[in-house]
């Protein structure tokens, strides 16, 4: 009986990766694909689906394969596919083994994907059941998730209304969304256990278009920061113009990140197109902080020695996240932020912080040891540049790299808080690093005499080793800008120093 189940699942595997890697050379659609199979058509296909490439493996060979993925061969649903969302390798009862990529942001994005293999060890026996069962329920679970949002929300459509309500109190922007269901609960409700990161496809692009805009709280070279509303909760939505499409992909793209959600980085929602009539925005919709920014929060406000370790710990706490791999399956590469600084930080309501803005983010892949640097028109905050990036001498091809970089901008975030400490009545006012050794909007050439050929820091203030708070802090930030980047702390060294000077104090 349990031969024919297997071989029941196994040949609906077959059939569906079948309609996978079926494709005509040229569909009327309206996404153009890099296709290695249509020569007559100058390798390009449309589709009304997805592009995506794929990685092949049988007896040890590999094959590559960049195509067109028609809507029609969507499962479990018309708008969405388990294929494209599985994070994972997929099995044909033949012995093959696929990866697969999509994409669907602009034309030929398939073009220079190459999908590769998760690191795995396979044992004999009743492995090749197991990768069946384990494909059976990857299939299975995104369409229970969607069925149980359904159902609440039919729950809540039925539920009668109390006295005094009306139908249009039932759908006022603020009411809560699906009957007391946050989007926290959603949140968890769909990543448990899956390692994903914000919500399922299907509902992130039906909640992108109930969001109101309320105020803007932000402006950048990539566009506006709003926040908004979304059945009475707030969002922060951000809205890149569209000649910064490539930044809200890379930016989507990284927050969705297998493993990466962490309350010390900032929580990532939805990202959606938007067409308001005129021109399409593109949305990345991601939790609202009220405190807003550090750079804001510093600049009106004061902390106290506990609220000036609390916010540094929190801080290193998400850059030690950042570069953490976590190995397995649904393991999570180490990240490189590269743009850390007080504006990209929030501050969140009990006084801790959440990383965000990782537009130029990089990871690493232990396979090939490689990084996936993307091509992008912004670079880093001048002011925050450590002396290898000034001097163009860092190695790119190093991941440690680009980790130490961001130690260095981190110490230099350090000093911002450590001004902002009020012991006594005592504290310095806000002030940017380096703001008494170059203009307001320096240049690299500015950057790199002050940094690298004169070697300067942020002044240290004589009373910061009179209290011991702030004497750590000091001790702390000098270690983060080195000259050398070899020896700067690391991001979970930071962390450990930071926690055990706040375990000494909570025990005093």
């Amino acid at each position: 009986m349990r031969g024919a189940y297997d071989g029941g699942i196994a040949s609906f595997l077959a059939l569906a990766l079948l309609c996978l890697f079926h494709t005509s050379c040229f569909v009327d659609g309206l996404l153009k694909c890099y296709c290695d199979i249509c020569q007559e058509t100058n390798h390009t296909c449309e589709t009304d689906g997805y592009c995506f490439a794929s990685t092949s493996l049988e007896n040890d060979m590999k094959t590559y394969a960049w195509r067109c993925y028609d809507k029609v061969h969507f499962f479990p649903a018309p708008e969405y596919s388990v294929w494209c969302e599985a994070n994972s390798t997929l099995y044909s009862p033949g012995g093959v083994e696929y990866v697969v990529d999509c994409c669907d942001h602009f034309d030929f994005c398939n073009r220079n994907l190459t999908p590769s293999f998760p690191p795995r060890v396979r044992s004999d026996g009743d492995d090749a059941a197991w990768v069946t069962w384990k494909m059976a329920l990857m299939i299975a679970m995104p369409i229970c998730v969607i069925c149980v949002v359904v159902m609440v929300i039919y729950h809540v459509r039925k539920t009668p209304e109390r006295p005094g309500n009306s139908d249009d109190s039932q759908e006022a922007p603020d009411r809560p969304i699906l009957g007391g269901v946050t989007i926290r609960d959603m949140l968890e409700m769909t990543t448990s256990g899956s390692g994903s990161v914000g919500l399922p496809l299907l509902v992130q692009r039906s909640i992108a278009r109930q969001i109101q805009l309320v105020e803007t709280i932000g402006k950048g070279r990539f566009g506006e920061v709003w926040r908004g509303r979304w059945r009475g909760e707030n969002v922060a939505v951000k809205i890149f113009s569209s000649r910064e499409e490539r930044s809200w992909f890379r930016e989507a793209e990284i927050y969705q990140t297998v493993m990466l959600r962490h309350d010390n980085i900032l929580g990532f929602i939805a990202a959606d197109n938007k067409d308001n009539g005129t021109w399409t925005q593109l949305w990345l919709i991601t939790d609202y902080h009220e405190k807003g920014s550090l750079f804001d929060y510093l600049n009106r406000s004061t902390v106290d020695t506990n609220g000036m370790i609390r916010m540094a710990l929190s801080i290193a706490t998400g850059l030690a996240h950042l570069h953490m791999e976590i190995v397995g399956t649904q393991g999570k590469p180490a990240i490189a932020h590269r743009d850390l600084k007080s504006k990209n930080i929030l501050v969140k309501t009990n006084g801790t912080c959440a990383i965000g803005d990782l537009g130029l983010a990089v990871r690493h892949d232990v396979i090939t040891d490689t990084v996936d640097i993307q091509l992008n028109n912004r670079v880093g905050t001048k002011r925050y540049m450590a002396p290898e990036v000034l001097e163009e001498t860092i190695n790119m091809n190093h991941f440690d790299s680009f980790k130490r970089a961001d130690v260095y901008a981190l110490g230099l975030i350090l000093w911002e808080i450590a001004r902002r400490c009020n012991v006594g009545g005592i504290h310095d006012e806000y002030q940017l690093p380096f703001y008494d050794l170059v203009p307001s909007d320096p240049t690299i050439e500015e950057m790199r005499k002050v940094v690298c050929t004169d070697r300067q820091r942020p002044s240290i203030p004589n009373r910061w080793q009179s209290i011991e708070a702030l004497q750590v802090m000091s001790k702390v930030m000098k270690e983060c800008w080195y000259h050398n980047a070899a020896a700067r702390l690391t991001a979970l060294r930071i962390k450990k120093s930071l926690a055990n000077y706040g375990a000494m104090e909570d025990l005093k």
